[in-house]
């Protein structure tokens, strides 16, 4: 079997994810924060928990991924992730700083990390 990992793309109102292996993209997915206009306290933190719920469950399932986006997007993820879903920050192995890439370029990149991070873990090649 071979080994496949997935990389997420987000900003704080859009994310995309792509699982992949060494030979193609085993799937791709969008997701849209949803706004919900209130006048309530905090609702725009609200809003935000919501979405990054969102993508930790479409990440479900999925033993590796690097995690990607703008340094605050990035940052705010990891902080939901490792304080309300510490079961998906388990599964991250990385968070990066990196612009919009296109879909083949976070491929690359995301080929390019887990290359070199399964070389560390001595976890190389078929399964």
């Amino acid at each position: 079997m071979i080994r496949s990992h997935a990389i997420v793309w987000l900003d704080h109102q859009h994310a995309q994810i792509l699982h992949f292996d060494d030979e193609k993209v085993l799937s791709s997915k969008k997701l849209k924060a949803h706004s919900h206009p209130t006048k309530q306290h905090g609702s725009k933190v609200r809003t935000e928990h919501e979405f990054f719920g969102e993508v930790c469950d479409a990440l479900e399932g999925i033993p590796e991924v690097l995690a990607v986006g703008s340094h605050t997007a990035a940052a705010d993820f990891e902080h939901y992730a490792k304080k309300h879903r510490p079961q998906t920050a388990h599964h991250i192995a990385a968070w990066q700083v990196v612009d919009h890439p296109s879909e083949n370029q976070l491929v690359a990149l995301g080929r390019e990390f887990f290359l070199k991070y399964d070389r560390m873990a001595g976890t190389t090649g078929s399964h």
